[in-house]
């Protein structure tokens, strides 16, 4: 099953991404997680986890991981 999801960004410590939903993103059944970022310069990420992309995009609990469905 996918499991879609986005990062809610409540503080932008620098000033890139900037606030709000800033990112959409799914994670498959064996764990990897796809990630289109929603800000002025677009990419496309894949993680090998949902943690990993909590680690890195986390900023210290200022970006939580919201599960749509």
């Amino acid at each position: 099953m996918i499991r879609r999801f986005h990062l809610l960004r409540e503080k932008d410590e620098t000033g890139k991404s900037g606030l709000g939903k800033i990112t959409e993103g799914c994670i498959f059944s064996n764990g990897w997680v796809a990630m289109v970022w929603l800000t002025s310069v677009t990419s496309l990420s894949w993680y090998l986890s949902i943690e990993d992309v909590e680690r890195i995009h986390g900023h210290n609990g200022a970006t939580k991981v919201v599960f749509e469905d």
